[in-house]
């Protein structure tokens, strides 16, 4: 079984993944670790930075400070989850893309490559309502979707 975890570094998308990775060694499965990053993202957390500091001037030097982080960020739980695998003798890759969330998930999960989709049931922000991406790509994924609680 191959299994994709969309992973947006929040606690609910690391608890997806340990989830995903106890499955894929019980079954004998492979997990692809995969997260999209949005620059606009980026954009909109410069533009208010420079609003709250009354430095718009400065706001593109925000923008690639704050990508840079977002990028090194993600990064690093990857690499934490793929020692976690390694640890656990689970075969498991991952993947980061730029580029539109919705879009870029479900073109991946749509790929035909996976059994499976598991995802955490809320986003970074950590909202008590379901995450707005979750609401937006989970009726449109081909493959059955685990939400992770």
């Amino acid at each position: 079984m191959r299994i994709l975890v969309l992973v947006d570094g929040s606690k609910w998308s690391q608890k997806a993944a340990l989830h995903a990775i106890s499955m894929a060694k019980k079954k004998k499965g492979k997990v692809t670790l995969f997260s999209v990053l949005d620059r606009r993202e980026a954009k909109a957390l410069a533009f208010n930075m420079g609003m709250l500091s009354q430095d718009l001037k400065n706001v593109q030097k925000f923008e690639e400070e704050i990508w840079r982080e977002m990028k090194k960020s993600i990064r690093d739980i990857m690499t934490n989850l793929l020692e976690l695998c390694h640890q656990e003798e689970v075969n498991c890759s991952f993947r980061i893309v730029e580029g539109n969330a919705k879009e870029k998930i479900l073109e991946e999960a749509n790929s035909g490559k996976y059994g499976l989709v598991v995802m955490g049931a809320y986003g970074r922000s950590g909202k008590t309502r379901i995450g707005s991406l979750l609401e937006e790509v989970v009726g449109s994924i081909e493959p059955p979707v685990m939400i992770v609680r």
